[in-house]
């Protein structure tokens, strides 16, 4: 199994490409290691001292560094986590978040689609994911995850690419906010 790296613009992570499928469909982020316990590959992850956040995307795995630590120290160690997770055939997860059968109004549907099909692919490519959190009287609440939560860039990137491109297309947006 041979396992790529990329960097991302947020210096304490590091995006990982198993060449396989990772979710597959839909993401997984975990703040720490108690979060991590529904998955055997995080749980592994944050076995490893200096690590502070794994996130997992439809093929490719984001891994956070603790301040202090140096990823020359690190990659090595997660490098050998994750072949070590896909040889042995375990599962990723334990358990599935139940998907929610909310009906959305015709404003959160158009918000999601955008999100999905023109959002969530460029910040997947830095290693992220953008949630769609809720829609309140105009205002988009999403959450970062990933390489872009806490990333510097991930302000401007909210601020003058995702929310002008959703007042464009929807013009009851009035503004996009980041959650946790």
């Amino acid at each position: 199994m041979f396992i790529q790296t990329e960097s991302t613009p947020n210096p304490n992570t590091l995006k990982f490409l198993p060449g396989r499928d990772v979710m597959g469909s839909g993401t997984a982020s975990f703040a720490d290691a108690e979060a991590g316990k529904t998955s055997p590959l995080a749980t592994r992850l944050f076995a490893i001292d200096g690590v502070s956040g794994v996130f997992f995307g439809a093929d490719f795995i984001t891994v956070a560094k603790a301040d202090g630590s140096d990823w020359s120290v690190l990659k090595p160690l997660v490098l050998g986590s994750i072949m070590d997770h896909f040889t042995s055939g375990a599962a990723l997860l334990t358990e599935q978040a139940a998907a929610s059968t909310e009906e959305d109004s015709e404003v959160v549907a158009q918000i999601k689609e955008l999100i999905e099909t023109r959002v969530r692919p460029a910040v997947a490519n830095d290693g992220g994911d953008i949630i769609f959190r809720a829609y309140e009287d105009g205002i988009v609440y999403v959450h970062m995850q990933g390489s872009c939560n806490g990333c510097p860039s991930s302000t401007a990137t909210l601020k003058h690419g995702i929310e002008n491109m959703l007042r464009y297309y929807i013009p009851e947006v009035q503004s996009v906010e980041a959650v946790e």
